[in-house]
């Protein structure tokens, strides 16, 4: 099978580079064999430092040192290639951009979050059911070693426990920008189902607790204190797993690995509506901190 020709919309996050690497150089001791980026639309977004200050470098790295060319529009790239990776690090940008890759009908990963709203994530799902364009999308964390695959899937979690570094900045909805990630993992051992979310915020962390409608419970502990790795403790009938995320490989691979068959059959190993729910969990927890803690439902929107 010929290597299918990747685009990239947004190029104002390290993920660029990291999955670039990893896709492009076949020296690379992760390589991920299957396609091959050619072309990229920068994007940017006014709203977050963090992406005015480095699509910039970025864009210059992809057309300089890696020889990809660059777009002028969404348009142009989507007739060129593929499939589509939508990196763009402000995810309140995501549904506007999908809207116009999805017209191509090509698999599109979304790079976390989805959106930065229950509203905007059921948008991007209605659009890519309506359209015929495959999607999926969540946090390379989801499938990071040391983190994935701890039980089999003949093993009911009966509750879980994840933690990791929650970053909040002052331009990005907060729970959206790193608590994505543990949320995330959070709902590949529990699934969808969760009814309401208290969250609880201090200076050192935050704590999301999670009720699932056939009585299950799930926390995410978002860490600010010198805590810079994920990990799970999973709770079955044969007894606790606890693991952390292992150097290496690095999580981006074991995404890559996900994504590369995701683009070349256009079937996604997680249900979209999976993903919309992870959205909406964040959604409610925002709420629920701003609030005090009281518990709060996951919107419907």
């Amino acid at each position: 099978m010929a290597d299918l020709k990747i685009g990239v919309v947004g190029l104002d996050t390290s993920h660029v580079e990291a999955f670039i690497k990893l896709i492009n150089y076949d020296d690379q001791k992760y390589h991920v064999p299957g396609g091959r980026i050619i072309g990229a639309f920068p994007g940017g977004s006014q709203q977050v430092e963090l992406s005015r200050s480095r699509v910039g470098k970025y864009t210059d790295a992809y057309r300089d040192e890696h020889k990809v060319r660059i777009y002028d529009s969404i348009e142009a790239l989507c007739k060129d290639v593929d499939a589509v990776l939508l990196h763009s690090v402000d995810g309140r940008q995501h549904l506007e951009q999908f809207d116009v890759i999805s017209r191509a009908g090509k698999p599109v990963f979304i790079d976390k979050p989805l959106a930065c709203s229950t509203a905007d994530s059921r948008a991007i799902a209605r659009l890519a059911a309506e359209r015929g364009a495959p999607v999926m999308s969540c946090s390379a964390i989801r499938y990071a070693k040391g983190v994935a695959g701890l039980v089999g899937a003949d093993q009911k979690v009966g509750s879980a426990e994840v933690f990791g570094p929650m970053a909040i900045l002052d331009d990005y909805p907060p729970y959206y920008w790193y608590g994505v990630h543990s949320a995330d993992v959070l709902y590949a051992y529990l699934g969808a189902g969760c009814r309401s979310v208290q969250a609880f915020h201090t200076d050192d962390a935050d704590l999301m607790v999670g009720l699932w409608e056939d009585g299950r419970i799930g926390t995410v502990r978002g860490l600010r204190l010198g805590a810079w790795q994920f990990g799970c403790t999973l709770f079955t009938k044969d007894g606790a797993v606890h693991s952390v995320q292992a150097s290496e490989p690095p999580a981006y691979a074991g995404l890559i690995e996900k994504v590369m068959p995701f683009f070349q059959t256009g079937r996604a190993p997680i249900d979209i509506e999976e993903t919309v729910e992870v959205m909406a969990f964040l959604e409610a927890a925002e709420t629920s901190m701003a609030e005090g803690g009281r518990a709060v439902e996951l919107p419907n929107a």
